[in-house]
């Protein structure tokens, strides 16, 4: 006995990546598993059809005919309603799935009987890093927004000094300092800019030191609690926001490339730039927006377009990493390889899930086509109604242990009584 796993090729616009790559094909076949791969699945990431023959994969003509023998489907994208139809009930869909709003698209996936696996939902915690495609595709996503930064600049980024003159070094100001944000302040560092960075986390100061940027931000109370458990930034009060704007304001005017990075899971993107920010920078400057997908930190983004507003470009590619997709896929796929190494067991030949339950519960969307979290109204907490019932006997016991030192020490004071009478 053996799992099979699917490689869709992905049928989202634009979308070049790939979940799986010759490299991790081969040692999944390691393992026991046998893959099937739809044909032209690679080939936007310059990974071909041979290449997956070579590694023991074998080829499908269409997604549909991949996961119709399939255990278990590997996706960059949540696979479409056609595709999830001749999924077989009780397979695993795993992959990139869009948790915050897969509750919205999720009646095939029920209606099909499937467990849903979202990638994006893995743990913060250290045995976890190896497997998390948030981390891996935003590294990339950070690098390549400097990239397209400096291309759509006019300038040179570096200083240069020539007989001809000095060229002076473009500033470069960096919006949020997550895994995006420290990418890019290290990418623009060396391409020869002068760097600083702002973060609602006093906590990211050092990381941001430590890459040679300078770093902008208001510090008071509220800014040393403004990370989460789960290491995210918080979304600030009001007046916090208004304080961050000033100091904005001020130094985004001086600014040559600003890269806005600030997300909040399952939020709508925080704004960071108004248009009276845009309207202060230098003419030729450019703004690369990484929150696109969830409206931008500026409000004159247009997802999956550059436009010029004020004299200022601004680039909303809301699938950066997608640029890079040849490495991009193959962090991807090496994300699934070792959440699959996790899980799997060889001996019964089946993925298990209760393998690591503190990982495997985390992203689970859906058990068998049921709702398994807190997303989905999967989890519910115990009624306090249940607890009132125990609470009562306790309450019951403890008068009638009372009620019985009572009458015992009645008892005792009556028979002393008697004694000293007689």
């Amino acid at each position: 006995m053996s799992v099979t796993i699917a490689v869709l090729k992905e049928t989202l616009a634009g979308e070049p990546r790939v979940a799986a790559i010759p490299e991790t094909v081969k040692k999944l076949i390691a393992l026991g598993i046998e893959i099937i791969v739809t044909k032209g699945a690679g080939e936007a990431a310059s990974y071909q059809d041979k290449d997956y023959k070579d590694a023991g994969a074998d080829i499908a003509a269409t997604n549909e005919a991949a996961v119709s023998k399939a255990d278990a489907v590997f996706c960059i994208r949540t696979p479409d309603a056609k595709t999830v139809e001749k999924m077989k009930k009780g397979a695993m869909v795993i992959g990139g799935l869009s948790p915050f709003s897969f509750a919205d698209n999720a009646d095939p996936f029920k209606k099909a009987g499937v467990t849903a696996i979202a990638m994006e939902l893995m743990p913060r915690i250290t045995r976890a890093q190896n497997m998390d495609i948030l981390s891996s595709q935003s590294n990339l996503a950070g690098y390549q927004a400097v990239i397209e930064a400096s291309r759509a600049f006019n300038k040179a980024l570096p200083m240069m000094m020539t007989a001809a003159g000095t060229i002076a070094p473009a500033k470069a100001f960096i919006m949020g300092v997550g895994v995006a944000g420290l990418q890019a302040i290290a990418t623009a560092k060396r391409l020869g800019a002068v760097v600083s960075a702002t973060d609602v986390r006093a906590a990211t100061k050092e990381q941001v030191q430590s890459l040679g940027g300078k770093f902008i931000m208001v510090e008071d109370d509220e800014s040393k609690e403004a990370e989460t458990a789960g290491g995210y930034a918080k979304e600030m009060s009001a007046a916090y926001k208004k304080k961050q704007a000033a100091l904005i304001a001020e130094t985004i005017a001086k600014q040559d490339i600003v890269i806005t990075t600030a997300l909040i899971p399952g939020r709508p993107a925080p704004e960071l730039v108004s248009e009276d920010m845009v309207k202060s920078m230098k003419p030729g400057s450019v703004i690369v927006d990484l929150a696109a997908p969830m409206g931008g930190n500026c409000p004159l983004t247009e997802p999956d377009k550059v436009v010029v507003k004020h004299g200022v470009t601004i680039i909303g590619y809301t699938n950066l990493a997608g640029h890079v997709a040849t490495d991009s896929s193959a962090l991807f796929a090496r994300n699934l390889l070792n959440f699959i190494t996790l899980v799997y067991d060889k001996d019964a030949g089946k993925i298990d899930l209760s393998k690591d339950e503190e990982i495997t519960k985390a992203i689970t969307l859906l058990d068998n086509g049921k709702p398994a979290h807190d997303l989905m109204g999967g989890t519910k907490k115990a009624a306090p109604a249940k607890k009132k019932p125990a609470a009562k006997k306790k309450t019951a016991a403890k008068k009638s242990t009372a009620t019985a030192k009572k009458t015992t020490a009645k008892k005792t004071t009556t028979s002393k009584a008697k004694g000293a009478k007689k």
